[in-house]
């Protein structure tokens, strides 16, 4: 195995991701990506959200770099599918952050990309078909995981980890080159997306590091030599991703809520409800991918039990059912408003214009010759108990409701 090419390839993907994160974080902060809450969101929210063109650019241009002078060695044109497969989906996570695109199209898109890495990697037409699904459903779980700081990019890097340590117990350059990039530029990029992050991977970072580490994954299950159990030990690399997939589609399923809007019920979001920080949340997150990631390799290096795959499963069941209890979803905000009384009308208990009013228990007369008393009018800022009522809006624009903020 190349080590030299797969060290260098790493180094110089770390190297481009770090310098174009930084200048992406300086346009951001040029730009003002710290508006003020409630404000309108300026031209800094795209550029942030377009950090992960950083990862796409640093991995893509290594990968393909070392791919060229053979560090790849026999599996060459499998990588090459790969980098095109990569590729497309950065293109279309890209046009997507711009311009948000319908469903049917990305999922088209997303198929025909994991088809060309699939032929291209030379598979059996069952097994094609068994993989591109694979890679669709497994590019898609992680992508739904940039709902935190750093969260995705602590995530990729473990199991990008796991798939190289797998690729290298069977000595092939090739498949170790693309989670050996993927892992070195991750690490770059969660130097800026760290919390408080000041770039996102958005739609295209999230895709293309989804798709590197799910087709990885493919081609390294579909070269592995039997004894390996790369069939139980490389899916549970990606469980934290499938966890998290599969509990914001119950959720929404049980809440009659769509499938495909996000609605702020992800693993993040419910552990920031339990007042767990930022930080905290992607830590925990790294720690639940560890375990998957370690069980895998040492299953995927016989050391364990091929049965042994059952635990972090079983416990990433276990956190789904716990994680459903906690309430992800509020009711809409309650708009609190009062109408202004028609013209003529009078309030609770006062007397009708024109008319005296209603004596009480120990009524005082008047005095002869003295002038009557003045009518009683409505007085539009005061209620029967004498509490004042909210006054009218200006004319000029609509009344505000009071929402209540449960965050």
């Amino acid at each position: 195995m190349n080590v030299l090419g797969i060290i260098a390839s790493g180094a110089a993907a770390l190297f481009i991701t770090v310098v174009l994160a930084k200048g992406v974080r300086r346009a951001t902060l040029r730009a003002g990506a710290a508006h003020e809450p409630g404000a309108r969101p300026s031209g800094a929210g795209v550029v942030r959200r377009l950090g992960g063109t950083t990862v796409v650019l640093g991995v893509g241009a290594a990968a393909a770099a070392g791919t060229g002078l053979g560090a790849a060695g026999g599996s060459g044109r499998a990588v090459t599918g790969l980098l095109a497969g990569a590729a497309i989906m950065a293109a279309l996570g890209l046009v997507h952050d711009v311009r948000p695109l319908g469903v049917p199209l990305r999922a088209v898109v997303q198929t025909a990309a994991a088809t060309l890495a699939v032929c291209l990697a030379g598979l059996t037409p069952v097994a094609g078909v068994l993989a591109v699904t694979g890679i669709v459903a497994v590019t898609q779980a992680f992508a739904l995981l940039d709902t935190s700081d750093g969260a995705l990019a602590v995530v990729g890097t473990v199991t990008a980890a796991g798939l190289l340590v797998c690729a290298a117990l069977d000595g092939r350059t090739g498949l170790a080159l693309p989670p050996a990039v993927l892992l070195a530029g991750l690490v770059g990029f969660l130097l800026h997306n760290w919390h408080p992050a000041r770039i996102r991977p958005g739609v295209g970072g999230s895709l293309f590091t989804g798709f590197v580490l799910a087709s990885s994954g493919v081609l390294i299950l579909a070269e592995a030599p039997p004894e390996r159990a790369a069939w139980a030990a490389l899916p549970v690399l990606a469980t934290v991703a499938l966890a998290d997939t599969a509990l914001v589609l119950v959720s929404r399923r049980r809440a009659a809520r769509p499938l495909f809007q996000d609605c702020g019920d992800h693993t993040t979001h419910r552990l920031r409800r339990l007042r767990v920080t930022v930080p905290g949340a992607a830590v925990l997150l790294g720690l639940w991918a560890g375990a998957g990631a370690l069980t895998g390799t040492l299953v995927y290096a016989e050391v364990l039990h091929p049965a042994f795959v059952l635990v972090p499963v079983a416990g990433s069941a276990a956190a789904v059912v716990a994680l459903l209890r906690i309430p992800a979803y509020v009711a809409p905000p309650v708009t609190a408003t009062r109408r202004r009384p028609p013209t003529g009308t009078v309030p609770a208990g006062a007397a009708p214009v024109g008319t005296s009013p209603r004596p009480g228990p120990n009524p005082v007369p008047a005095a002869s010759g003295s002038p009557a008393p003045a009518p009683l009018t409505a007085d539009p800022t005061r209620t029967a108990p004498g509490r004042p009522t909210v006054p009218p809006p200006p004319t000029d624009r609509p009344a505000v409701g009071v929402t209540a903020d449960r965050g």
